[in-house]
């Protein structure tokens, strides 16, 4: 049970992207992908509750083991309660995925049933209630120690070098939000103008200033559309390069000064 699910604060019920893998014998990149898939396919939906799916994954960074050479790397890890784990897995087929379900679904129901029942030793004096609450308070320090120790720092950057998948402005909001800080797309678009990200006038308006570009955080990309009568269009587009995303998380989450 403990190697498919795991307690997490408030005493949820958690496993993450890493164990399904493992578990289902698939990549960790292919579950990262089909995670990210799910949340984006509801971004402009009408019929999904976004912020809904959005509650049930977290995005953490995670110390894996090196495939190849042996030691540990940091990397981009999706955290996710029973709702997460059983939308992400519905399109999981064969015997084989369907063993694993089961065997999720067990761990989940007797990991509730350990933390409904205490899930602790009932002291049977003073002498040893005293010691077993001192335990749990050094446990609680420990624990409350490792979270800040812990605290993400870039909790994507791993994947974003390896793809150099450049985003919008507006999935870059939500990778923000994934980090702690919730802004959105608008309120990002303010911020970047007003420090001098993006120019905030003229033809110009909303697109990368040359700081910015000589600094490596924007690509544009430019789209030729030919239209029935013949005219051609050049349509711009501002993207978020990789080391702009690495960039932009590191302001909001503190690692580096960010006004405004």
């Amino acid at each position: 049970m403990n190697d498919l699910v795991f307690q997490g604060k408030d005493n949820q019920v958690l496993t993450s992207s890493l164990l399904v893998a493992e578990k289902f014998g698939k990549r960790h990149v292919e579950v990262l992908d089909a995670i990210r898939d799910l949340i984006a396919k509801t971004e402009n939906s009408t019929f999904v509750d976004n912020q809904k799916l959005n509650k049930m994954f977290a995005l953490i960074e995670q110390e894996i083991p090196m495939p190849v050479g042996g030691g540990v790397k940091k990397a981009p890890v999706y955290v996710m309660n029973r709702d997460g784990f059983t939308i992400l897995v519905m399109g999981f087929t064969g015997e084989k995925a369907l063993q694993f379900k089961l065997d999720y679904i067990e761990a989940f129901n007797k990991m509730e049933a350990t933390i409904k029942n205490g899930g602790f030793h009932i002291p049977n004096s003073f002498k040893e209630a005293l010691l077993l609450a001192a335990q749990q308070q050094e446990q609680i320090e420990n624990q409350q120690k490792q979270i800040a120790a812990d605290k993400p720092k870039v909790l994507f950057a791993e994947a974003v070098s390896t793809s150099q998948r450049s985003c919008l402005i507006s999935e870059l909001a939500k990778i923000i939000s994934q980090n702690g800080v919730t802004i959105g797309q608008n309120r990002l678009f303010e911020w970047m103008r007003k420090n001098g990200f993006l120019y905030n006038k003229g033809a110009s308006y909303n697109q990368p200033t040359q700081k910015a570009m000589e600094l490596g955080l924007f690509e544009i990309k430019k789209t030729t559309i030919t239209k029935s009568t013949g005219d051609i269009i050049v349509t711009t587009t501002s993207k978020v390069t990789g080391k702009g995303q690495i960039y932009f998380v590191n302001k909001f989450i503190g690692k580096e000064s960010c006004h405004g």
